[in-house]
This record gives C-alpha cells, structure tokens and sequence, in this order.
C-alpha cells in the first residue's frame, strides 16, 4: 500500500518498503490474496476485500478511457486526517463524546475522487454608468456634486485546471469547499499511489460536466472585474460578454478523506483534503452534555449565590 508519510510503498505485513503489488490484467471478481468474492460498485476503481481487508486496484478501471492524465498523491495519511479532525472539534464542547473513537474510525476512508480539470482562455467585455457623489457644506448651505462615468473594460484571462468533481458518492457542494488544491504538485497517473485507497472512476464524462466548469470561470472573471471597478458611488452595468475557449480537459483523482459519524440513527460526513487538511463537516450536539452543562452553570451560580447571602447576614 502506499504510505503517504513516507511517499513510498509500504508492506504492512512484513514492514518492508517499495514492495510491488500483485497486478491482475483481468476483470476481477476475486480477491488476488484469500480468493473471496469481491463486492464491487458500479464506479470502483478500487475496493477493499470484506473478509482479508486488502485493497484491491481494479486495472481494467484505471487503463483505456478509465486511465487518469494527472493525480495528486495522498499527503496525510489517516492518523493526520484524525489529529486534523481532532483538533478541529475538540473546543466545541457539546460534540457527543463518541465522536473520533477507535469504534467509529473504522469509518474513516481515504478515497481518490474523479475531478476534469479545465483549461480556457477567457475574455470578459464590460461597458457600465459609473457615479461618484461629492457632498460639502458652506455655511447654511449644502452642495452635492454627482459626476458620470463610462466605465469600459476588455478582460482576457487564462484559467488552468479548474477542477469540477465527477463523482456519484461526493456531494459537489462538499467539492468545491475542498478546493483549492496546490496544482504544482499534480503528477502523471501511477498506480501504486492507489494502493491501501478507494478509488472511483468518473461517472460522466468532460462535456457533461463542462457547465459546472464555466459557471466558476464565470465567477472568478466577474470578481477579477469588480477588484478594477472601485472608488464609484454607484455602478450600473450596462454590457457584459463573456467567451470562453476551452483548450483542454484532464481526467484526474484528487485525494479526499471522509469520516462517516453515525450519531442517534443519523448520519454526519466529515471530509479532509487529504493533500492541505482543508476540513469540512460539522459535528451533532450531545443532549446530555447540554444538560449536564446547564446543571453544572446551575449549581456554580447557586453556590455563589449562597456565599453572597452569606456575606450579607454576616455585615
């Protein structure tokens, strides 16, 4: 499996280190280590045996049109994903205390997400009213002075690797607020980073997904626009054009861990990222530690309210 502590290949049966793993070129309904049947999702690219717990690289998903052009291999391994986890909720006092137990993190995965990554150049055409207001006061009088503006701007702009997740089991609103990841460290696809993973292959392809790519290009051009247009009193556009040439999609996993907390018969999902620690999640609310809370405030406030009583008959 690969350990991304160390960024290597680890055994973690006889401890040893860049140890190759057992490739299998064929479809695979077995498990290459004890023989058990595998259960395999219809967007796996990995899976994990139920019964040796190995985890398997499905070869005929990560190869042909399935093969990735980029990936970012894990940095934190699980143990920093729950120190992150940890450290993050510890101050808030009300999260249940089953929260991050060795029974629950069972339920930690890492799992290499499907993202296309997009190319485009960009130009934004913008014509507006601009006003600025001016007020002064002499004596009695008040003057306000109003001046007009044509405010005109011709914006091009080039956009690398906007990601837009292409999954079926991760929300795309939870994606998004995985982002932003360091692109200078992509590499060219290599299998044995999947090892000790899960792993999923995109569920729709470039173009279907390309609108949610534009929407965020379209975003971004719009905030780079406004940081040029200030110092105005008001601003009324008056014309926009946005186009976009797109020069290129990349198929690429990027690394994710999820915690799945169940808590009174409801599910909570945490994610990392499992390459900067970006957190996202919030944790439920534990009734009891609520009320003790309110008793123990109870009982503070009663005690000093008895030794106040108390200083007072004795004055």
């Amino acid at each position: 499996m690969f350990a991304p502590g160390v960024g290597r290949m680890y055994c973690p049966h006889c401890d040893g280190l860049d140890s190759e793993e057992q490739e299998n070129k064929e479809v695979q309904t077995e498990c290459v280590n004890c023989g058990a049947p595998l259960t395999i999702g219809e967007y796996d690219s990995t899976c994990q045996c139920e019964y040796c717990e190995s985890y398997i690289i499905l070869d005929h998903r990560v190869s042909g049109e399935y093969r990735p052009n980029l990936m970012l291999p894990f940095k934190i391994d699980k143990k920093g994903a729950v120190e992150l986890l940890r450290n993050e909720f510890r101050k808030r006092v009300f999260t249940p205390g089953s929260f991050l137990s060795e029974a629950t993190l069972k339920e930690m995965k890492g799992i290499y997400v499907p993202f296309w990554m997009y190319d485009y150049a960009s130009n934004y055409k913008y014509t507006g009213k601009g006003t600025k207001v001016r007020v002064w006061r002499t004596g009695d009088t008040e003057y306000t002075e109003t001046s007009y503006y044509r405010i005109e701007r011709d914006m091009d702009a080039e956009f690398e690797k906007v990601p837009v997740d292409a999954s079926v089991v991760m929300p795309n609103d939870v994606m998004d607020l995985m982002e932003p990841y360091d692109h200078k460290l992509l590499e060219g696809f290599e299998e044995k980073y999947m090892s000790g993973f899960f792993g999923e292959i995109y569920s729709e392809g470039e173009e279907a997904l390309e609108g949610r790519a534009k929407e965020k290009v379209k975003r971004d051009l719009e905030s780079l626009l406004h940081e040029t247009v200030t110092g105005y009193t008001s601003v009324v556009p008056e014309r926009q054009n946005i186009s976009m040439e797109k020069h290129m999609a990349n198929y690429a996993l990027l690394p994710v861990w999820r915690y799945l907390y169940r808590y009174q018969e409801k599910d909570y999902y945490f994610h990392v990222n499992g390459q900067t620690g970006k957190i996202t999640g919030s944790t439920p609310v534990s009734k009891k530690k609520v009320l003790s809370y309110g008793v123990t405030v109870f009982a503070v406030v009663w005690m000093m309210l008895v030794f106040l009583i108390g200083i007072l008959e004795v004055i």
